[in-house]
């Protein structure tokens, strides 16, 4: 069973970290100052779970 990584947007303080660590699944949306997934079905785990880790807020989760 695959899982799927989320952000609640409204925990967000868009601080730009999970972009940073990995833009391929994440982006900062210029318009809301919010990130966003990109790729919900993911990407290299090891740098979606550093996301999670780094964010401020704890706002990146795992959907399973």
């Amino acid at each position: 069973m695959s899982r799927s990584v989320y952000i609640d947007e409204e925990e967000c303080v868009g601080c730009g970290s999970c972009e940073e660590i990995c833009a391929e699944v994440f982006t900062l949306n210029e318009d809301t100052e919010k990130a966003e997934v990109i790729k919900p079905e993911g990407g290299p785990e090891d740098l979606i779970e550093e996301a999670m880790e780094t964010c401020p807020v704890e706002c990146i989760h795992w959907e399973e």
